[in-house]
């Protein structure tokens, strides 16, 4: 009898593991969900009930038609620390945009490209996706090629003079890094991007 009492006692210490890795499945997958709706809000440039409603169906769609592999969300979502990032993405947006509309309009001058390759300190999935994806939509840098292995972005970008260029280019990338796992990263990931150093890809 005392050992039926013990057996019960571990189970209700230690509930079913398949219906903990469920609940963890739905939750990363309403994440997924939710960032799909977001991104295709920021694709068009404006928030409005359209693209709310379109955003829905065309997550809902990707998620069902195309599943994306299990990514596992062991972070901790900070409030603060997104609305610093939101603040901060915006003000890029702003600020890139204004420097390519300048470079466009700027008779006879033809900047200089360049694509480098940034280690990141971070190498899950999660992040990896989400860094390029920002990086993506701020005007004149764009993702060539995700290293998934190695954890390295290959970014291209515009307007490039020099060396110290180059190093603001990774640094930003870094930098960018840096505001997504403080938003919603783990506590151990958060350690990793406590520095400031610029790692060189490949």
């Amino acid at each position: 009898m005392n050992r039926d009492r013990r057996a019960a006692g571990a189970q209700a210490v230690n509930p079913d593991p398949g219906a903990r890795s469920r609940a963890g499945r739905w939750r990363d997958q309403l994440i997924a969900f939710g960032w799909l709706v977001l991104v295709w809000n920021l694709l068009w440039g404006e928030f409005s009930w359209g693209n709310l409603v379109g955003g829905l169906l065309v997550a809902a769609a990707v998620l069902v038609f195309f599943p994306l592999p299990p990514v596992t969300f062991v972070g901790r979502l900070r409030p603060w620390a997104l609305l610093v990032f939101a603040l901060h993405f915006a003000g890029e947006l702003v600020t890139a945009s204004a420097h390519v509309a300048s470079i466009a309009v700027r008779p006879g001058y033809r900047p200089r490209d360049a694509i480098i390759g940034v280690r990141l300190r971070v190498r899950s999935d999660l992040n990896l996706a989400l860094t390029a994806e920002v990086l993506s939509l701020v005007p004149g840098t764009l993702i060539i090629e995700v290293d998934r292995e190695a954890g390295v972005l290959y970014v291209h970008v515009l307007d490039v003079r020099g060396p110290g260029d180059l190093a603001a280019s990774r640094e930003r990338v870094l930098a960018v890094e840096r505001r997504i796992v403080r938003a919603i990263g783990s506590a151990a990931e958060l350690r990793r991007v406590q520095t400031d150093t610029v790692e060189k890809g490949p």
